[in-house]
């Protein structure tokens, strides 16, 4: 069983359209629409091209410009050296995944918090607030090792990578790789 995807369709002067309300909402509308977890398509209403993606990244931009980013000077700045590298393709499904976990550990912690709490709104949030200030530094280490582990390993695939791409190509000569150790030892071919 496959769900449709809601539509909204963008207008030329920038206005976005709810084929499913069929009324203009704002791009706050489309934000709450990704929150209640409603599967969007933007498309131009001209072009029929699809540009969810990028309304999806301009909500990004405004509630990065926002009272607090979520994404630092480091981070942004990695994200724009990715491209046009080699390991660009592989990023994506890297931050996905993670991002996957990273849901998965918050709905545990919402459950459990659910199981002590109860289903009360009010206390709900206050204690879950408690709890957070209480074990932010705990909090904060864990996911500081989880994400010095994450980068560990995915520095240790890139590496790999680049290894069997040397020992692969390495008959070939190319300037810009220098030879292996196993280069070295191999007589030279006349």
């Amino acid at each position: 069983m496959s769900v449709e995807k809601r539509i909204i369709k963008k207008y030329p002067n920038r206005r976005l359209y709810d084929t499913a309300t069929s009324s203009y909402i704002t791009l706050g509308d489309v934000k709450q629409l990704v929150l209640d977890n409603v599967d969007i398509q933007v498309v131009d209403a001209k072009s029929h091209d699809d540009i969810t993606r990028g309304v999806l990244l301009q909500i990004i931009l405004e509630e990065e410009n926002g009272g607090s980013p979520m994404f630092s000077y480091e981070v942004l700045t990695q994200f724009i050296r990715f491209y046009g590298q080699a390991m660009q393709g592989m990023m994506g499904p890297f931050l996905e995944k993670n991002l996957q976990l990273f849901t998965q550990l918050q709905s545990r912690m919402q459950e459990q918090a659910k199981t002590i709490y109860g289903d009360n709104p009010v206390v709900n949030a206050k204690m879950w607030g408690d709890f957070l200030n209480f074990q932010g530094p705990a909090m904060q280490n864990m996911m500081t090792s989880y994400l010095d582990q994450s980068t560990n390993m995915f520095l240790d695939m890139q590496n790999r990578m680049q290894e069997q791409a040397r020992t692969m190509f390495s008959g070939f000569g190319f300037p810009a790789y220098p030879p292996t150790r196993d280069d070295e030892k191999s007589p030279p071919q006349k």
